[in-house]
């Protein structure tokens, strides 16, 4: 999971909230349902392009393979789970709403599988959020893809060291979202959901519920605090509910800051990343237990919200992030 942590601040996927009407969204996609078609009625060829690299399926594929929790993510968001042949790589707990359709789908591995064991699976399509799944430790790249007739995507926000990715936004999962959709013929739904999201990140930003708030965004490590900077998933979240991020000066998505800045700066709230290899509760009990950390004011009030890292990334769960966010900013710090 390091190793994917290193590069989050391009990261991968498209957003969600799946509420209301969009229930009726995530059924098992019918067949070719938005797919255009050429003169003998079969599908006709799409193409998408991620990263410098453009992708043509001649149909919709039936057996995809996600590497990495976002593109799974996406996949399910879509209702695509009839169609996977396997899964890979999770950071933390797959939601609620998913669960079923994601026990449905084969687990090829608790991180990357091995090309002896993703080919076994016989995908005819893979998508990943990281770059470091097209490598050849895992898959390959694109290209030795391609000519083994599998055909690929990367993330729009996971090229290789930022390369050609567009600046972490709301605007650009949903362009992921819609990318991946129209290569399955789902179109619909990507749009769909699309416009839901809108709905709920003005109903946020009308709570602004973060109003006038400091907010500390703890990632992760202990002895040099990894934390949310101003450029990618914990700032696009801060913003949605009108937060100040007291390390939002820092470029990338992530970066490493000092304790003496986190001191300097006495958050009102200390937003807590959740995930397998670094829980929430850790940081929380480091943060209790040191002499000088435990006199912050947010500390003090046991001012903390919990996000799951799978929502604080820019892709299929990040309205649900800004929706958390909202809620848990509401509860340790209501407005009279």
């Amino acid at each position: 999971m390091r190793s994917a942590r290193s590069v989050r601040s391009g990261l991968a996927a498209a957003a969600l909230l799946l509420v209301g009407a969009l229930g009726a969204c995530t059924g098992a996609p019918a067949a070719d349902e938005s797919a255009a078609t050429s003169g003998s009625g079969r599908p006709a060829p799409v193409s998408v392009s991620s990263c410098g690299v453009t992708t043509t399926v001649a149909a919709p594929p039936n057996r995809l393979v996600t590497l990495n929790q976002g593109a799974t993510e996406v996949a399910l968001a879509l209702g695509l789970e009839s169609r996977m042949a396997g899964t890979a790589y999770l950071d933390d707990a797959i939601p609620a709403k998913w669960k079923a359709a994601y026990d449905s789908v084969p687990v090829l591995a608790k991180e990357y599988p091995s090309k002896e064991k993703l080919l076994a699976a016989h995908p005819d399509f893979l998508y990943a959020s990281y770059s470091s799944a097209f490598t050849d430790k895992v898959a390959g790249t694109q290209a030795e893809l391609r000519t083994e007739g599998i055909a690929s995507y990367l993330s729009r926000l996971g090229c290789p060291g930022g390369k050609q990715a567009p600046p972490p936004s709301f605007q650009a999962v949903w362009d992921e979202l819609a990318d991946v959709a129209e290569v399955f013929g789902v179109a619909p739904r990507a749009a769909a959901i699309q416009k839901e999201q809108k709905q709920q990140l003005s109903a946020l930003e009308a709570t602004a519920a973060g109003k006038d708030l400091k907010v500390f965004w703890y990632d992760s490590d202990t002895k040099t605090p990894y934390v949310g900077a101003g450029h990618g998933g914990p700032q696009l979240l801060l913003d949605a509910v009108g937060a100040r991020n007291v390390f939002g000066a820092l470029p990338g998505g992530w970066q490493h800051a000092s304790w003496e800045k986190v001191i300097a700066a006495d958050p009102d709230v200390i937003v807590l990343a959740d995930a397998s290899w670094d829980t929430a509760q850790s940081k929380i009990d480091y943060l209790e237990h040191d002499p000088v950390l435990s006199k912050l004011t947010a500390v003090r009030h046991h001012a903390f919200v919990v996000v799951p890292f799978s929502e604080s990334t820019p892709g299929v769960l990040l309205a649900d992030g800004a929706a958390r966010l909202s809620a848990g900013l509401s509860k340790v710090h209501p407005r009279s």
